[in-house]
């Protein structure tokens, strides 16, 4: 016979799930976590596609960048306009004439040049963190409207880095880099332009020069973005190990496996700076070509100008302006070679961040109501739920884990699942809350099918505490009123008293208002948090994964009499790897591969059902156990 937990025992740290294993209750065929199949991932979008979706980006902006892109074109001009001036400036001292005027213009245009490049700066830095945010608002609204399955298919570590570190990359892309093209292209062709005023032979040499750095840019470039994207894959495979195992931390100590952990993260961090590595190489490369071949070419544009000179087919102040403008013409080039960069690395994590806008999300309305009578909402006659034939399963190419599933759960009372590993009791509740849909059958609230109401509305009816019973971000109060954000503090005292809490906190620094990152919360407490926010709903069904896993015998005690008292008013549904829970449920469902087999009382069930008789006998429960007395070991 199994004996109760002692009553004044602690409740027990959580049991943290290992990052690499489903941590739900049911495993085996159509899992219960309601997790789903990893997504398959969506195709590389086409280079252009990638492009067009970081235009997209700009374009509620696309006035800010035209200012920007006006500012940039003024400040070209005036750069441009400098050589000119100081050859105006050397001709004056050739033909004694005042050097006043051209020294105040080279003045001027200094000082008109640095304002406007500053308020270029900011107009262009401002524009680059609001694009940064509208992709990050995109991306997190995508995250919270997406299917559970869409979410749960991928790393945690690698969703995050896309929110935080491809949307970085957006921010000299799709902006500094677009007007740079622009104004780079100008002032490259106005100072050629310009070059070929003042001496058509050294603008050959020139010319000669630029097209063959230009050929070996084209050939570099493509592989920058290719190492990006690449780096920023292994980036986020780095972030969801990582993720993983630190939650799983108390799971990888015990095992032993810090080692082997370690080895897998640093894999992935390797291979992220192996990536890195390879880009930076190929920008390097495209650098030294740019630079090197400028600075070749200003070496011969020198050489051959001088002579020039010497044979008289060139004044020397339009051999100073031509070098002035040689010198120059590194700037644009320059420029052109860093936007070309930052777009490939942009480009790509535009096409990480179109990856998620593909995922499933959804829908924010119902479709149109079906005709006919609305079944009286308030009378006892009508369920208040009922799945009709219900075949569902997490994936299209994964086997159903319920199939043709039937069960009616009355307004008010107790109604337990119960049945082994993988009989698709947790993929019940996903059901009901929406985190599946059905693939055959219907399932209905109210007597209304689903399909009748929006997600929101149907989520409206019900409270529900997961198996492993998370706690969201922020304080103590605020996870308890995460579900009900209006309930008084009288509301609140009596919930907390009711889940053995009251008092529990008071002896923190702030009370309920303490951060849970800042104190150390049991697994117990924890589930007892879940367990009062969800009674702070006051909820027309009150969905229960297990809701005793982790509480002591006294704790477990309160909560049977706060399930008897709420199932006195409405429906609670629970889901049961603890018999002790059920045993004096109204009606017991017991489920295997999917179907209900068998439903009835405890005493019915073990008088007419082997697979029940034989989940009392694996848990070693008394025939005549009292609901508080059952064993504390999961089915």
């Amino acid at each position: 016979m199994s004996a109760d937990p002692a009553p004044a025992a602690p409740d027990p740290e959580p049991a943290q799930p290992d990052a690499a294993v489903a941590s739900g209750s049911d495993t085996g065929t159509g899992s219960d976590t309601g997790s789903g199949a990893p997504e398959s991932r969506p195709a590389l979008l086409p280079r252009g596609e990638q492009l067009r979706i970081l235009l997209d980006l700009v374009r509620p902006h696309r006035r800010t960048l035209a200012l920007g892109l006006v500012l940039g074109l003024a400040a070209t001009a005036l750069s441009l306009a400098t050589p000119m001036v100081t050859k105006w400036v050397l001709d004056s001292l050739g033909a004694d004439s005042s050097l006043a005027g051209p020294v105040a213009v080279l003045l001027a245009l200094f000082v008109v040049g640095s304002v406007v490049g500053y308020v270029q700066w900011v107009v262009m830095g401002a524009l680059a963190e609001r694009i940064v945010l509208d992709a990050r608002e995109s991306l997190v609204r995508r995250y919270l409207r997406a299917t559970v399955a869409a979410i749960t298919g991928r790393p945690t570590g690698e969703l995050v880095t896309r929110v935080t570190s491809d949307t970085v990359l957006l921010r000299e892309a799709a902006t500094s880099s677009l007007v740079s093209l622009v104004n780079g292209t100008v002032a490259l062709v106005g100072t050629l332009v310009l070059m070929g005023v003042l001496d058509l032979v050294l603008l050959g040499t020139t010319i000669a020069a630029i097209v063959v750095v230009g050929a070996v840019m084209a050939a570099l470039l493509p592989g920058i973005g290719v190492a990006e994207k690449a780096s920023q894959e292994a980036l986020g495979r780095l972030g969801g190990t990582l993720e993983g195992s630190l939650r799983a931390m108390r799971t990888v100590k015990s095992s032993r496996a810090e080692a082997r952990q370690a080895a897998a993260i640093l894999g992935a961090a390797r291979e992220a700076r192996d990536h890195s590595v390879r880009a930076v190489r190929t920008t390097a490369l495209a650098w030294t070509v740019a630079w090197g071949g400028i600075q070749l070419a200003i070496i011969v544009i020198l050489g051959l100008g001088a002579w020039r000179v010497a044979q008289g087919d060139l004044p020397v102040s339009s051999l100073v302006a031509f070098l002035l403008y040689a010198f120059n013409i590194v700037g644009p080039i320059t420029e052109l070679t860093q936007s070309l960069t930052q777009l490939q690395s942009g480009v790509a994590a535009a096409g990480r961040i179109a990856e998620v806008q593909a995922m499933d999300v959804e829908p924010g309305a119902p479709p149109v109501t079906t005709s006919g009578p609305v079944p009286a909402a308030a009378s006892d006659d009508v369920p208040v739920l009922e799945l009709r034939g219900v075949t569902a399963a997490y994936g299209p190419d994964r086997e159903p884990a319920v199939r043709d599933l039937s069960l009616v759960v009355p307004r008010r009372g107790h109604t337990a699942l119960v049945g082994p590993s993988g009989a698709g009791k947790t993929t019940v509740f996903s059901l009901l809350l929406r985190f599946l849909e059905p693939q055959e059958g219907e399932i209905l609230l109210d007597g209304r099918p689903y399909a009748a109401w929006s997600h929101e509305e149907v989520r409206a009816r019900f409270a529900y505490v997961e198996q492993e019973t998370p706690v969201v971000p922020g304080t103590i109060r605020e996870n308890l009123l995460f579900s009900n954000p209006a309930a008084s503090e009288e509301e609140l005292a009596r919930v907390l008293a009711a889940v053995r809490l009251g008092g529990v906190f008071d002896d923190l620094p702030e009370g309920l208002d303490t951060r849970l990152s800042e104190t150390s919360v049991s697994g117990g407490q924890r589930q007892r948090i879940a367990l009062a926010r969800a009674m702070l709903c006051r909820p027309e069904v009150m969905l229960l994964d297990e809701a005793t896993a982790q509480v002591d015998g006294l704790t477990e005690a309160a909560v049977h009499d706060g399930i008897r008292a709420m199932a006195a008013t409405g429906a609670v549904v629970t889901v049961a790897h603890r018999l002790s829970t059920v045993v004096d449920a109204d009606t017991i469902l017991v489920m295997e591969e999917g179907r209900v087999r068998a439903r009835g009382t405890h005493a019915q069930l073990l008088a007419e059902d082997a697979l029940y008789r034989e989940l009392v006998e694996a848990l070693r429960i008394r025939d005549d156990a009292p609901a508080d007395e059952g064993a504390g070991v999961p089915v």
